[in-house]
């Protein structure tokens, strides 16, 4: 079983076309700098930045990266309906604890075992609410911050990793995440049939 610390997580695959995000990561970066570029780029939903004690990444997204994660955040929902399960998704919603230093935005995310906790909210305080059960991240670029850990801080319970080739399933325990074939948030989904959805939706239309 493989699990993934701070240094050691699989290295997604390099940008090589205009098809990928644009990412760089800068070091010593003060947590009110972090906030400062949050308020400026409030509006603009083509750029992420993830925060880690100084470490920041700024990510310009791509249309290949915002097309996997539409369709992996479609089938969440399908699935979920389907398994009679409710979730309420947040997008890419800012994530944040300025105790811990740490932050992020996610490609997308799910309350599942926990939105009757959320349900309604305008806006996500992690001092007092739950982090979201489901984080998906499309990591398909290089340099690329490795978030592991602050999802780890933050206690995100499950992570859907896309990294160009293959959709991972990873839990968290004790404080570290192990690769899993089976989903925890939605029983029964497995890694393999989601990348096989992905694949197949390159080559399909919507309806098929």
């Amino acid at each position: 079983m493989q699990t993934y610390t701070e240094t050691a997580l699989p290295a997604a695959r390099p940008a090589r076309s205009p098809e990928s995000a644009q990412c760089v990561v800068l070091h010593g970066i003060s947590w009110e700098t972090y906030e400062r570029l949050l308020a400026e780029h409030e509006e603009s939903s083509g750029t992420h930045f993830t925060y880690d004690r100084g470490k920041l990444e700024i990510m310009v997204l791509s249309a290949k990266h915002e097309a996997v994660k539409h369709i992996l955040a479609l089938l969440v929902e399908i699935l979920a309906e389907e398994l009679n399960i409710d979730v309420y998704g947040l997008g890419s919603t800012t994530f944040r604890r300025a105790d811990l230093e740490r932050g992020f935005e996610p490609d997308a995310c799910f309350y599942i075992q926990r939105e009757a906790l959320v349900r309604g909210k305008d806006e996500i305080d992690l001092t007092i609410d739950p982090p979201s059960d489901l984080v998906i991240e499309i990591d398909i670029t290089s340099p690329s911050l490795n978030k592991f850990p602050i999802f780890a801080a933050l206690g995100i319970p499950e992570i859907w990793r896309y990294d160009g080739a293959r959709v991972s399933f990873f839990g968290l325990e004790d404080d570290e995440y192990s690769e899993r074939a089976e989903s925890a948030s939605l029983p029964k989904v497995t890694s393999d049939a989601l990348t096989e959805f992905v694949e197949q939706d390159k080559h399909l239309k919507r309806t098929a």
